[in-house]
C-alpha cells in the first residue's frame, strides 16, 4: 500500500531524515561501516528514482532498510567467509527485527525514544570514536549523519575535495568492525565535544550555504536542530548541549527576514524584525538562560547569550552592543576561533567606532594587511572572504568609499555563495564605478 504522492522536496526531506537511521540499523546488524554506507547510498538513489513515480511507501524507513540490506548482503556474499558468517547471523535473527513498524506502532527505546532515534545517536557517537582524529570525526559525521556531500564538507574546511575524500575513506576504515552500541558514560563525555562541533557545522552550512544559488538550506539547518534536540534528550543537564540548541534556535528564528522577494540577502541591521519567529526566540532565550545555570559558561552558552541579545532588540539601534562586546571578550579568551574574533571586531566597531573595529580586523589579518581593502594571505583565516566583507563595511562607515568598494569586490570574489556575492557586488556598485 502506498501513501499519497508527495513533492520532490518532501521526498528529499524523508531521505535525509531516514538515511542515518538506516545506516545505523545496517551497521548494528552487519558491523561493516564502509560497505554499509555504500549500500545505504544505493538504496537512497533507488528511492529517489522510484518514489516520485510510485509514491512514498507506507513505511519508508523499512523500505530503505530492506533495499540496503539486500545490496549489502550481495556485497558481503562475494567473499565466502563473510557469506557464511552473515548467513549464520541472519538465521538467528527474526525476519522483521530490522524493519521499523509504521508510525505509532511498536516499542519505544529507553526514555520513550524510538529505536531509530537511538540508532541515529549511536551513529553520531560512533563517528566520533576516539581512534579518529578530531578532523576525521567531524568529516565522517558530516558525511554519514549530516548527509553533506564530500564537496560541501571540503568547502566548510577550506581543503581540496580530494583531500577530504581521502580523510573520510580513512575514517571509515578506522571504525570498520567497531561494535555498534552507545558508549559508556565516561567515553561518551570525551566524544561529546566532537559531536557538538559536528552538529554546529551542519547547522552553519544550512543557515548560510557555502556555495550555490540558495542562501539558506532549510533541510540541513532543521536536521541539525533535530539531532541536537535528540542529544539534549539524552543529556538534559549538559550546558554545552543546551547552549548549542539555544544558539541554533535563536539564529534560525531570523530566517524569514534574511532574504527579500528575489532571494537577495538582507543584513541583520536592515532586517524587518517583525518577520522574526517570536515563538522560537522565546524558546531560544529560555534555553540560553537555562544553559548558563548548567555549569561554567562555555563557548556555546556564550554564543547563545550573544544571539539572545540580538534577538531581543526590537530595532537594530536598540542592540546592547556593550554587553555583546563583553561576551565576545570572554569568548575569544576561551577559544582561538577566527569567527569569534571577527565577531568581536564588529562589536568593537559598534561600541568604539569603525576605526577601532578596523584595527581589530587588521590585527586578525596579520602584518600583511597594511593597507585598507587588502587582505593578508599569510594565515588561513586572513584570506577568508568574511574578513574582507567586515573590513568593507567598516571602511564604508569610516567614509573611505574607494577602499570599501575594493574590499567589497574582494569579498565577492572570495565567496562561492551566489546570494552573498550578489549582495557584496551591489554594495560595491553603490559606492561608485
Amino acid at each position: 500500500m502506498k501513501a499519497e504522492r508527495t513533492t520532490d522536496d518532501d521526498i528529499e526531506d524523508l531521505l535525509r531524515l531516514h538515511a542515518p537511521q538506516v545506516l545505523g540499523a545496517l551497521v548494528r546488524r552487519y558491523g561493516h561501516f564502509d560497505p554499509a554506507e555504500d549500500a545505504v547510498q544505493e538504496a537512497l538513489i533507488a528511492a529517489a528514482g522510484q518514489w516520485p513515480e510510485d509514491g512514498v511507501p507506507e513505511n519508508p524507513r523499512g523500505w530503505l532498510i530492506r533495499v540496503a540490506s539486500r545490496r549489502l548482503t550481495d556485497r558481503l556474499r562475494s567473499d565466502t567467509a563473510r557469506r557464511r558468517r552473515e548467513e549464520a547471523v541472519a538465521a538467528l535473527t527474526p525476519a522483521d527485527a530490522f524493519v521499523a513498524p509504521p508510525p505509532g506502532e511498536g516499542p519505544s527505546g529507553p526514555g520513550g525514544r524510538a529505536p531509530s532515534e537511538d540508532d541515529t545517536l549511536t551513529l553520531l557517537f560512533l563517528c566520533c570514536h576516539p581512534v579518529l582524529s578530531p578532523a576525521a570525526q567531524i568529516a565522517l559525521t558530516l558525511r554519514a549523519v549530516g548527509g553533506l556531500t564530500t564537496a560541501e564538507i571540503a568547502r566548510a574546511h577550506l581543503v581540496p575535495e580530494a583531500t577530504m575524500a581521502q580523510r573520510i575513506s580513512r575514517a571509515k576504515r578506522a571504525v570498520r568492525g567497531t561494535e555498534f552500541r552507545r558508549p559508556e558514560p565516561e567515553d561518551r563525555d570525551r566524544r561529546l565535544a566532537a559531536v557538538l562541533q559536528v552538529l554546529y557545522l551542519i547547522f552553519n552550512e544550512g543557515y548560510t550555504a557555502t556555495a550555490g544559488p540558495e542562501l539558506h538550506r532549510t533541510d540541513l539547518a532543521r536536521e541539525a536542530i533535530r539531532l541536537t534536540r535528540s542529544v539534549r534528550r539524552l543529556l538534559p543537564h549538559e550546558g554545552r548541549v543546551t547552549g548549542l540548541l539555544a544558539l541554533m534556535v535563536l539564529t534560525e528564528a531570523r530566517t524569514p527576514a534574511r532574504t527579500g522577494r528575489n532571494g537577495e540577502l538582507i543584513p541583520l541591521d536592515e532586517q524587518d524584525r517583525a518577520l522574526w519567529d517570536r515563538t522560537a526566540i522565546a524558546e531560544g532565550t529560555s534555553l540560553a538562560e537555562e544553559a548558563l545555570t548548567q555549569g561554567p559558561a562555555g563557548d556555546y552558552q556564550l554564543q547563545a547569550a550573544i544571539a539572545a541579545l540580538h534577538d531581543e532588540a526590537g530595532r537594530a539601534e536598540d542592540t546592547d552592543w556593550p554587553q555583546i562586546l563583553a561576551l565576545y571578550e570572554l569568548l575569544v579568551h576561551r577559544t582561538p576561533d577566527p569567527a569569534a574574533a571577527l565577531g568581536r571586531a564588529v562589536a568593537v566597531a559598534m561600541v568604539h567606532g569603525p576605526r577601532a573595529g578596523l584595527a581589530a580586523v587588521d590585527a586578525l589579518a596579520g602584518p600583511a594587511a597594511g593597507r585598507p581593502g587588502a587582505s593578508a594571505r599569510a594565515e588561513p583565516s586572513a584570506g577568508h572572504y568574511r574578513l574582507d566583507a567586515v573590513r568593507a563595511h567598516l571602511l564604508e562607515r569610516a567614509g573611505e568609499r574607494e577602499a570599501a568598494r575594493a574590499a567589497y569586490r574582494a569579498a565577492a570574489d572570495g565567496t562561492l555563495s551566489e546570494p552573498e556575492a550578489r549582495y557584496l557586488r551591489a554594495r560595491a556598485e553603490r559606492l561608485g564605478p
